[in-house]
């Protein structure tokens, strides 16, 4: 039994939001107790040389991470290594402070394991993460995911330069720009090819040589025609990015949607995004012979999910709703699923279904 499913009645006594928030200052005490850190550690503990892959040069012992949006503002990296994720996307920071849309912007979907925000990048600004992270001690590992304060999307490169100036210093493992948030008004124009190659190829030359070495990629969202995502493909390649994170979350709502707040405004995540993210995956690693890291996200709540978006040629797999509804303990049931289904079929690695289009028995 998941002990999460005996505490989740209670935080559904609060709204999405301010549970997120529980949950998330809980773990930032975690992160502040080396003893509570060594016994999640210690509980939470599942490896299996079946489920470790590389990724960009560094090794990790399994596929699962953190999606951005869970730790906006860097405050439990610790805590979240320590049950076991392989490392956490922090963000999306902005230069400057802002509070986001306005409240109620999270809604819960719990019958189709889905949640609908409406956030618009609320938080501290990139001075106030330069604190969490300097609090973290360089404990867990990090990604970066960058993106412009809601009124200077026309400027998305400074601000995108500004943050990744700020923050190089403390060494993320990659840095990705978002240009997917369907909350910011305007943030999507700059996915057609011509804005997108000309904020990536900004970001690319203002860099700082200290982030020179680190990777970029860029973060899409799920609401692509074909050619739109070809684009997109065609744009990263040429400017020799290594990889993508796909995907953010849909304006779309697919029929059979059961939550009675469906309706509400904003990008849903979670299950009904599962097989429509999976096939994206599998188009962007068709296309480019599977030269380009994907990082996946959407729907991933099981093992099942996880070796579906490595079949379809994903290295990484993130959860941000999977974890919202499973709880931080996901991790370690996640891995040993995966592991299992992996011994059942005789498969030695990850690395021997990726791409393949490996679909698990459920």
């Amino acid at each position: 039994m998941n002990p999460y499913t005996l505490v989740r009645p209670i935080l559904y006594r609060f709204d999405a939001e301010s549970t997120h928030d529980l949950v998330m200052s809980g773990l930032h005490h975690l992160s502040d107790s080396p003893k509570l850190l060594d016994l999640a550690a210690r509980v939470e503990q599942f490896d299996d040389r079946r489920l470790q892959v590389d990724l960009f040069g560094r090794h990790f012992t399994s596929p699962l991470a953190i999606a951005a949006g869970m730790d906006k503002h860097a405050v439990a990296i610790p805590a979240l290594s320590a049950f076991g994720f392989a490392y956490v996307e922090i963000g999306t920071v902005t230069p400057k402070p802002q509070p986001g849309n306005p409240k109620p912007r999270v809604f819960r979907l719990p019958e189709d394991h889905a949640l609908i925000n409406r956030m618009g990048f609320p938080g501290p600004g990139m001075d106030a993460v330069a604190v969490n992270l300097h609090a973290m001690g360089g404990r867990g590992v990090f990604a970066l995911n960058v993106g412009p304060n809601k009124e200077r999307v026309e400027h998305a490169s400074e601000d995108c330069l500004a943050v990744i100036s700020r923050l190089v210093e403390f060494e993320p493992h990659y840095i990705v720009v978002n240009v997917s948030s369907p909350n910011t008004q305007k943030l999507r124009t700059l996915q057609g090819k011509e804005a997108l190659h000309r904020l990536l190829l900004e970001v690319i030359e203002g860099r700082p040589a200290a982030s020179s070495s680190i990777p970029l990629l860029v973060k899409i969202a799920p609401d692509l025609t074909e050619r739109e995502l070809d684009e997109i493909v065609q744009v990263v390649t040429d400017l020799s990015l290594p990889g993508i994170v796909a995907t953010n979350t849909s304006l779309s709502r697919p029929d059979g949607l059961h939550g009675d707040v469906s309706g509400e405004q904003g990008g849903l995540s979670g299950r009904p995004l599962r097989e429509h993210a999976t096939r994206i995956i599998a188009r962007i690693h068709h296309i480019t012979n599977g030269k380009l890291t994907i990082i996946a996200a959407g729907g991933v709540f099981n093992g099942a999910d996880a070796l579906d978006k490595i079949g379809a040629g994903a290295t990484i797999v993130q959860t941000y709703t999977g974890m919202v509804y499973e709880g931080p303990g996901m991790a370690k049931r996640v891995k040993r699923q995966m592991a299992h289904a992996l011994e059942r079929q005789g498969i030695a690695s990850l690395d021997a279904i990726r791409g393949t289009g490996y679909r698990a028995v459920r």
